[in-house]
């Protein structure tokens, strides 16, 4: 399993079909993409990570984002911030040969929606289902990023392997 995990000044979601908007302040948005194999213990740790990164600090989110001691100290928790989670199988995307990616190690459909659904609960389970938004399965989303840094981390599951 692959998270992609922005820190966001704010972020939101439209869906025209059916009409659906989602958005959230101050927190972060999860990019999750689900990988054929992927088990509930690959859920649990990636779910667990996201809400426990300590990518914040209690600055003003247009300055660096560190604190005093120039680091990032704070997790969603403690800065009291919310989640948007967007499901993204083009994580799995491999584009090393041709020009037209292959998304063979992505999840089928549904069973990738499953993992997502089950994602969202453990995120709620972790921060509170006020903290927790996300967007729809399978839909076409104009989602709306204002990433404040830039920070961008990739949390992965412990079986995933980089190359």
């Amino acid at each position: 399993m692959r998270a992609l995990v922005q820190r966001v000044s704010e972020a939101s979601v439209t869906i025209s079909k059916p009409e659906y908007f989602s958005g959230i302040k101050k927190g972060m948005v999860v990019l999750l993409g689900v990988k054929d194999g992927d088990t509930e213990e690959d859920l649990a740790f990636v779910a667990d990570k996201c809400s426990n990164l300590r990518i914040f600090s209690r600055r003003d989110p247009f300055n660096s984002g560190e604190d005093e001691n120039e680091k990032m100290n704070l997790s969603l928790k403690d800065i009291d911030g919310e989640v948007l989670v967007i499901s993204q199988f083009t994580l799995y995307g491999d584009a090393r040969k041709g020009n037209r990616p292959s998304f063979i190690e992505a999840a089928r459909p549904e069973i990738a929606e499953e993992m997502y659904n089950k994602f969202i609960r453990r995120m709620k389970s972790n921060l509170g289902d006020e903290k927790v938004k996300n967007g729809i399965f399978g839909s076409m989303m104009l989602v709306k990023i204002f990433n404040d840094g830039p920070v961008t981390i990739i949390v992965e599951s412990k079986g995933e392997k980089r190359e």
